[in-house]
């Protein structure tokens, strides 16, 4: 159980970005799945808002008429800071996070309260470690990241798939991602704010190296893998730069059971050529736009923050995750699938991430920790009971 069990905070869970499109969402999810006796709040930075959030869910549980409303600019630090200390946890959906997301975090780390997001900006993620990852193993924080679809259906499908293979041997795992889901205004805008950062998001990563440890007997590695026709899935694979691979290659450094020797390779899973060309073309051109700042406000104004794809739409989404796995003579097929995966999911995977954190018996770890780490086989367990599905597909 979390370490901040006593009764001096008022609160189990806050909710902070509460109104945002994820965070009505996951403030949906959380008033139909929180246990009985769960102390939660919903925090943001408009009070009308958090209101007409409060009657929205209030009209389908009454109970959540009661739900207190913490009204927090996450550029107010003195706010922000009695937020963290407030609370056993903090799910926090405001972003994009390396411009909003840092006071939150040092808040967190000195109050000993721990913290989970959706983020999936690499720089973001390199600076809090950097700066906050120490602090927070002498308070006992918890700071785990990517507690969305960036990235826990990868980093738990790989620990998954690792546990199906022998132990104490050199492993070797593939991720090849499927989906037909839509994007919402505030995944354009993190995206976009990754791209049109290279440069800063190059020295938080020589930061980090300079900080981190150096991992002594053992290798856990997450290279860039080539396009190429996968034989294992019948797809086209292209390889995917997104900070998903960082995260299962972190988990590897931090837990033995990914052997002496780890590789992971992350992919998009095509099955069309013309398609796979397409979708390279489109993002080098995103990436090219994202450099200039007027094509890059333009794009963020004509899909804004707080809108994305509606209930109907959502309910056609879909994912599947094929990992493919080998080491010591065996070779394995594991897949983790769900639902929308950007929003539906998202939300779903944030809710339980916090509720894990809050109640479930977890490893006694501190600092900046992966999901896998952190949570592992407690928030996998917690996934299946909400639909999504890990499972072992083949083994030779």
């Amino acid at each position: 159980m979390n370490r901040q069990d006593g009764p001096e905070r008022p609160y189990d869970v806050v909710l902070f970005g509460a109104t945002g499109f994820v965070g009505a969402l996951t403030a949906a999810y959380l008033a139909a799945h929180a246990p009985a006796g769960c102390r939660w709040a919903l925090a943001g930075r408009s009070t009308t808002k958090l209101e007409r959030l409060r009657e929205q869910l209030a009209a389908v549980d009454p109970e959540c008429a009661k739900l207190p409303l913490l009204t927090v600019d996450a550029a107010d630090a003195g706010a922000v800071r009695e937020l963290a200390r407030s609370t056993r946890v903090v799910a926090t959906t405001v972003g994009p996070y390396v411009l909003y997301g840092q006071e939150l975090v040092a808040a967190c780390a000195e109050a000993g309260t721990d913290y989970c997001d959706l983020t999936g900006e690499p720089e973001f993620v390199d600076r809090t470690y950097v700066e906050h990852d120490a602090r927070a193993r002498e308070t006992g924080a918890r700071l785990v990241h990517a507690c969305g679809f960036d990235s826990v259906p990868h980093d738990l499908g790989a620990y998954f798939t690792v546990q199906q293979l022998p132990e104490g041997v050199p492993l070797r795992v593939d991720g090849f991602v499927r989906s037909n889901a839509v994007f919402s205004g505030g995944t354009l805008a993190s995206a976009l704010t990754i791209m049109s950062r290279g440069p800063q998001g190059a020295r938080a990563a020589r930061d980090r190296r300079l900080h981190e440890p150096r991992l002594l007997g053992r290798r856990a590695r997450a290279p860039l893998g080539a396009p190429r026709l996968s034989r294992e899935t019948g797809t086209w694979a292209l390889p995917l730069p997104t900070i998903d691979p960082k995260v299962v290659a972190r988990s590897a450094a931090a837990l033995e059971r990914y052997g002496p020797d780890f590789r992971y390779r992350h992919y998009a899973s095509v099955k069309w050529l013309p398609v796979a060309l397409a979708g390279t073309a489109v993002v080098g051109a995103t990436v090219a736009l994202a450099q200039v700042a007027a094509v890059r406000e333009w794009l963020m104004a004509r899909y804004e923050p707080g809108r994305g794809p509606d209930a109907e739409r959502r309910a056609r989404s879909w994912f599947t995750v094929r990992f493919v796995g080998e080491g010591g003579g065996r070779r394995v097929f594991t897949e983790v699938s769900g639902g929308d995966p950007g929003y539906g999911e998202t939300a779903k995977i944030l809710a339980e991430s916090a509720l894990s954190l809050a109640y479930d018996e977890l490893p006694d770890r501190a600092g900046q920790l992966t999901p896998a780490v952190a949570m592992g086989d407690a928030l996998i367990a917690r996934l299946r009971a909400a639909g999504i599905r890990f499972r072992l597909v083949d083994s030779r």
